[in-house]
């Protein structure tokens, strides 16, 4: 598979660096500048040069490199790029298996570029247009039938790697099976959540989204709340992401989200809600700020702009009536007071809607415009309310799409306020409710097996795919083998058991290490294998730090060792298993997570899995062999080499704990060593518990044998002495603590095996023993106390 994209602004160059971190190789062209810059004629360079000729391209790939949150999965995954121009290099078009075109939302470039990608394609080619709003059928008009039927939208959305919706949208001439391929594609390789669109104005996610933004900064304006009071409202507390409103504003661009509605306005004539995409109060708002500059993040500053007080970054908010920043304040309601530490969803929201105050009367008005607008919309952008609740989730990023929200508050309950708050609900969502469907969704044990169908009036059972594990369908359907407050064991069919973590971030205590041994018990006898892993958003975020600073307070030093011990044990335990245990994370892997992680006998991870030793953020080392696999995996086996020097892989090592380095994906978690060559890495985090199941079969197939005891290298007090040497150098120059400094001491004393006199190839053990010596002691230190209650108090580290 080789893959071309056709424009390298924001969105280009996103979508091709997320097909390389897919590892799909792919060229990235743009148009050839008319004119020099003028840097270009002070350098004497000409229009011919090739510097010149690619700097467009150039530009946007180095924006892509640059982005934060990373576009690419590590700096070797851009590799996977090559960049050039649209006349030098075009025929590189023709040879791609997929074009992918993201050049200026204008029609008729577009259609000039089908038309130059048709004389040159190769007949098997797939040709997709990331368009936001230009009618799909419209661009590859003029084209041959056999161009159409390959030819259809796929819409992505910023940022390509981490929003999950692609919008697959396909014409009336689009062969069946190069929308079943793509959307395949999309969700197996690219790790997409996909929706089949219809080909009308902004699609689904765009279209609910324009009028919801819409609506809401009118309601606002018209009503005199605040920016900060409207995304206190609007954010994690109605199940949305922090950017909330405002924030979100300022990300997209004013300019861009203005010029998305004035299109959008242009296309949907017929709709009931068009006019408020150019409410005049929203309008002066954005005209004014527009004038001014004030785009957003891009130009610093729009509805929020960064202010520095007495050294102290704070981010002012506009006054909407004066277009004057003003020092940030905390918006209080009665109502969110009540609600904001409410689960789940559906009853805080219940609490929000009932309230008779200004965050009541606003939460109202966007939640009743919000699902009433979904339900006009159906079926006129999607055929069912899946799709529908699918773009939403996945485009936005919020918890539950609007039919599922209904469902949360109750359809028949709500219908009658909405109706009296002057909300018009559409004529089939009465007929459903008046043929005794109570919902749109049919639910079995809290998980919607199927929906409320259009088009034949009644039920029909949501997919179900073999390549996604729900364990909580295993544990509803009596696969649950056993359960305590900490964790579960459950059959996953095919001979085997997961384990899975279900406390407060699966932060690892007694429950889950109890459950853990259970799971090797169960396995040696039962099952043909293991498999550790979850549904959650975070597999492990380490271990409860909370009970070993009470257990340090009360100088319960016994306790603590003998817990490190028994986790120690357990992690080889695991590690030595006769039986295949694949550890299967996502999300967040910290500390006590990551030393899980590489326990087992393979890893098969999410793309977006973020593994690392932090411990020493809260004044500790790893204490349950995190420090140990670190010289397992990076310094033993450079040491294999006949007069290799071990300070560089040392050093590695220092720095990877010491500096409590987290992958930002799990593919630079394997470049720091918490992966090895052999693990697998998944793009589509749904897909990881089965994926790990086929690992384990596999690994059967193949004669699984567990690993030969280690033996690792102890470099000793040479190579300690230069650990220690950079530990002082940096305390000297003030870049670290005297308590940094203490835990940078008792690392390099680990890492090196301690003072020994030669070096030497020591037991696991030995390292084991260092490891669990060095925690214990400072678990005795006060400022690691400090660290520790800072952190659980506050969210964020204290150096001290």
């Amino acid at each position: 598979m080789k893959a071309c994209v056709i424009g390298a602004g924001t969105m280009g160059a996103a979508i091709a660096a997320h097909l390389a971190n897919a590892g799909i190789p792919v060229y990235l062209l743009d148009v050839v500048p008319d004119k020099l810059t003028k840097e270009e004629e002070a350098k004497g360079k000409t229009l011919d040069d090739p510097l010149v000729r690619n700097r467009i391209v150039n530009a946007g790939f180095e924006r892509a490199k640059k982005a934060r949150p990373a576009s690419f999965f590590t700096e070797d995954t851009a590799r996977l790029v090559t960049l050039g121009n649209t006349e030098d290099n075009f025929a590189w078009v023709g040879e791609a298996d997929w074009v992918i075109e993201a050049i200026i939302e204008q029609l008729e470039p577009k259609r000039a570029l089908m038309a130059r990608i048709e004389a040159i394609r190769k007949p098997s080619a797939i040709l997709s247009t990331n368009t936001s709003g230009i009618p799909i059928g419209s661009i590859g008009e003029g084209r041959s039938p056999e161009f159409r039927a390959h030819f259809l939208g796929t819409h992505f959305f910023n940022p390509p790697r981490y929003l999950k919706l692609l919008e697959v949208i396909p014409t009336p001439g689009t062969a069946p099976e190069v929308v079943s391929f793509i959307a395949d594609f999309g969700e197996r390789v690219m790790g997409k959540g996909v929706v089949i669109c219809k080909d009308t104005p902004n699609f689904i996610a765009n279209r609910l989204g324009s009028i919801s933004s819409s609506f809401l900064l009118d309601y606002a304006l018209k009503n005199g709340y605040t920016v900060e009071e409207v995304d206190r409202l609007t954010g994690e507390l109605i199940g949305r992401p922090k950017t909330a409103s405002f924030r979100l504003f300022d990300l997209v661009g004013l300019d861009v989200a203005m010029h998305v509605r004035r299109n959008l306005y242009e296309a949907i004539p017929t709709d009931e809600s068009r006019e408020i995409l150019l409410s005049p109060p929203m309008a002066k708002v954005a005209d004014t700020m527009i004038e001014r500059g004030w785009l957003g993040n891009k130009t610093g500053q729009g509805f929020y702009k960064e202010v520095r007080q007495a050294g102290v970054k704070e981010f002012w908010a506009l006054n909407l009536q004066t277009f004057e920043y003003q020092a940030p304040t905390k918006p209080r309601f009665d109502s969110v007071g009540k609600a904001k530490d409410v689960e789940p969803l559906g009853k805080r929201l219940k609490i929000l809607l009932d309230a008779d105050d200004r965050a009541g009367r606003l939460i109202r008005a966007i939640v009743w415009s919000g699902l009433t607008y979904a339900s006009n919309r159906v079926p006129e952008i999607a055929d069912d309310v899946v799709s529908i609740d699918s773009a939403v989730r996945w485009g936005f990023l919020h918890e539950a799409g609007p039919f599922q929200i209904w469902d949360m508050l109750g359809v028949a309950e709500t219908l009658q306020r909405i109706e009296a708050d002057g909300f018009k609900v559409a004529a089939w969502v009465k007929d459903m409710l008046a043929a005794g469907y109570e919902s749109f969704y049919e639910y079995q044990d809290g998980r919607a097996v199927g929906y409320y169908d259009l088009v034949t009036k009644k039920r029909k059972l949501l997919e179900s795919k073999a390549s996604v594990i729900i364990l909580k369908d295993y544990k509803s359907s009596g696969r649950l083998i056993q359960k305590n407050d900490g964790a579960s064991l459950v059959d996953i069919g095919d001979g085997m058991a997961c384990l899975e973590f279900h406390t407060k971030v699966n932060a690892l205590d007694q429950d889950i290490m109890a459950m853990a041994e259970v799971a090797l018990d169960r396995v040696d006898r039962d099952f043909v294998g293991l498999v550790i892993g979850n549904n959650a958003e975070n597999f492990c975020a380490g271990a409860n730090i909370a009970v070993i600073a009470l257990a340090a307070q009360n100088q319960l030093w016994d306790q603590i060792e003998a817990t490190s011990r028994v986790f120690q044990g357990l992690m080889m335990r695991m590690r030595y298993f006769h039986k295949p245990v694949v550890v299967a994370p996502s999300g967040l892997a910290i500390g006590g997570g990551a030393e899980v992680v590489m326990a087992g006998s393979r890893i098969v991870a999410a793309a977006e899995s973020y593994i690392g030793l932090v411990e020493v953020g809260v004044g500790l080392v790893p204490g349950g062999g995190g420090c140990k696999e670190m010289v397992r995996r990076i310094i033993s086996p450079a040491m294999q080499t006949k007069n290799a020097d071990a300070l560089p892989f040392l050093t590695r090592a220092f720095e990877t704990v010491g500096q409590a380095k987290v992958g930002t994906s799990a593919e630079e978690s394997r470049a720091l060593g918490f992966l090895g060559p052999c693990d697998r890495i998944v793009m589509n985090r749904d897909h990881v518990l089965a994926e790990a199941k086929r690992e384990v079969l596999a690994m059967i197939e193949a004669g699984y044998r567990p690993p030969a005891p280690a033996r690792l290298y102890a470099a000793g007090r040479d190579a300690l002495a230069a650990l220690n040497v950079g530990v002082y150098m940096f305390r000297q120059g003030q870049y670290i603590s005297d308590h940094d400094a203490l835990i940078g001491r008792k690392l390099a004393h680990i890492l090196c095996g301690g003072d020994l006199s030669a070096s030497a190839w020591v037991s696991e053990q030995f390292f084991l023993d260092l490891e669990r010596e060095a925690f214990l002691s400072l678990c005795g230190e006060p400022k690691t106390l400090e660290r520790i209650w800072h952190t659980l108090q506050t969210g964020k580290p204290l150096r001290n």
